[in-house]
């Protein structure tokens, strides 16, 4: 497993803050030393102990949630700073999570196989073992907002219509019921940025959101305006709240015989990053050539480890030295970002998921390095073990289907980068040269995909053709 030093934590209010001493009268210069030691003797400490909140941490820059894929501590062992304590599982690996402090692990708040939000509390830490049945408390308050949402099921109905206009009396309650000591407001971006525009105390807003996580709705609630799913039915005025929602029109009758199966936190990832990638202009372009040569030259180094990836990623480089501004992008509409590094990213099919793993610097390295560098990260890709920077370095993509057998495709460009190249298989093909004399050769189709606000299409007509004179004489690559 990778390990990653962020296991964050909160440390509660101490237990006891005072400090009990005897006032004493003043006293002149010449008595001043005793005066220090009497007041020494006088003063008693109270020895403060800590109870920390252990919470999700954030393993990546997309990760909005993590899944507890196992404990590696159990409830009552004594933990030692930078000691492995729990396998979370993030949008893109596992990582071991250590701890940065010294304790007992008093309490699980989130079994294995359960997600949490990033933020919310998924275990407790004693200082001491004084502190444990303290911490176990607070512990099951934690868990309380889940357990109520399960057990009241029924009246809800009755009173979430007249929430939003009858201020807080049913709220008021349950808050007092869940808070048995100082907890710490827990909200979605969105919903502090409700809060602020309603002008709605945040303190106040009871959370329905998992591990009392205050959600835009509940805000929505506190703020008299009722969610869009409630008002649906009412009267015109409230089309508009009705518009932000298609999901609920596309959402369609179950077949009958059909199993639903939620989304790993993997597929959440890239389901999120498809939909906002459509939201860039793109255009493609495609580009066939002869693969002869190159198909050679695989069979003179594969014997030395080299892959048909390997290759194509070092190729790739080389053609982005020439042509910089395929390996650009446009962060934020308005400009071009030119990147100082060519890391190639390519695509890898794993059990329950896709990821790239991102080759650094490809055009620095030599061949037989870079297809070393190739092996170790499918491993790691495979065994979920990469790190952040491992996968989400890369400022151009490439995925191959071309060993599936697959002559053409289109890829869709991933958010952050310029472009995308799809490569196909290679086939024999029949072709005239200019004499009009026929031959077989064998010939791929490559096909790229291009942010059409930074990259146009001769820029992409140039790099195709520098790949291809490159794929057609690739005694280069070995240099």
């Amino acid at each position: 497993m990778a390990s990653l030093s962020q296991f964050l934590s909160r440390t509660t209010p101490p237990l006891s803050n005072s400090i009990i001493s005897t006032p004493l009268p003043l006293k002149p210069f010449h008595q001043a030393s005793s005066w220090k030691l009497s007041h020494s003797r006088r003063r008693i400490f109270t020895v403060q102990s800590k109870i920390r909140e252990i919470f999700m941490p954030a393993l990546s820059s997309t990760m909005t949630e993590g899944k507890i894929v196992s404990w590696i501590k159990s409830e009552g062992d004594v933990l030692s700073k930078g000691e492995s304590v729990v396998v979370v599982e993030s949008d893109k690996a596992d990582m071991d999570v250590e701890t940065f402090y010294d304790g007992i692990l008093a309490a699980i708040v989130v079994p294995e196989g359960e997600s949490a939000p990033v933020g919310a509390p998924i275990g407790i830490l004693a200082e001491t073992e004084d502190e444990i049945a303290e911490a176990k408390a607070k512990a099951s308050s934690a868990s309380t907002p889940k357990s109520e949402a399960v057990v009241t099921p029924t009246p809800p109905p009755a009173t979430s219509t007249p929430a939003p206009a009858i201020s807080q009396p049913h709220p008021i309650k349950s808050t007092e019921t869940v808070s048995s000591g100082p907890k710490k407001i827990v909200a979605t971006p969105y919903a502090k940025k409700l809060a602020k525009q309603h002008k709605v105390d945040i303190n106040s807003v009871v959370p329905t959101g998992p591990y009392g996580r205050i959600t835009a709705e509940d805000v929505e609630k506190a703020a008299g305006i009722a969610p869009s799913k409630n008002v649906a039915p009412a009267v015109a005025t409230s089309a508009p709240a009705a518009s932000p929602k298609p999901a609920a029109a596309t959402i369609l009758p179950p077949i009958p015989g059909s199993t639903v199966v939620p989304f790993t936190s993997m597929q959440g990832a890239v389901s999120k990053n498809m939909i906002e990638s459509l939201k860039v202009p793109t255009f493609r372009v495609g580009y066939p050539m002869t693969t002869n040569a190159l198909d050679a030259l695989y069979e003179k180094v594969k014997p030395k480890g080299v892959t048909m990836t390997a290759l194509l990623a070092k190729a790739t480089a080389m053609t982005l030295v020439q042509h910089p501004v395929v390996n650009a992008t446009c962060k934020d509409g308005k400009s071009f970002t030119y990147n100082n590094n060519i890391n190639i990213a390519v695509a890898v099919a794993i059990n329950g998921g896709l990821i790239t793993p991102v080759l650094q610097d490809a055009d620095k390295m030599d061949l037989y390095l870079l297809s070393q560098k190739w092996k170790e990260l499918v491993e790691k890709a495979r065994a979920k073990q990469l790190q952040p920077h491992e996968y989400n370095s890369g400022t151009f993509t490439l995925s191959n289907l071309g060993m599936f057998g697959v002559d053409r495709f289109d890829a869709i460009l991933p958010p952050g980068q310029g472009a995308i190249m799809a490569v196909g298989a290679s086939k024999p093909t029949v072709v005239a040269d200019a004499d009009g004399f026929f031959s077989v050769k064998s010939k791929m189709v490559v096909n790229v995909t291009a942010d059409h606000r930074i990259i146009y299409g001769a820029d992409l007509a140039g790099f195709l053709q520098t790949f291809s004179k490159i794929i057609e004489n690739p005694e280069s690559l070995t240099f």
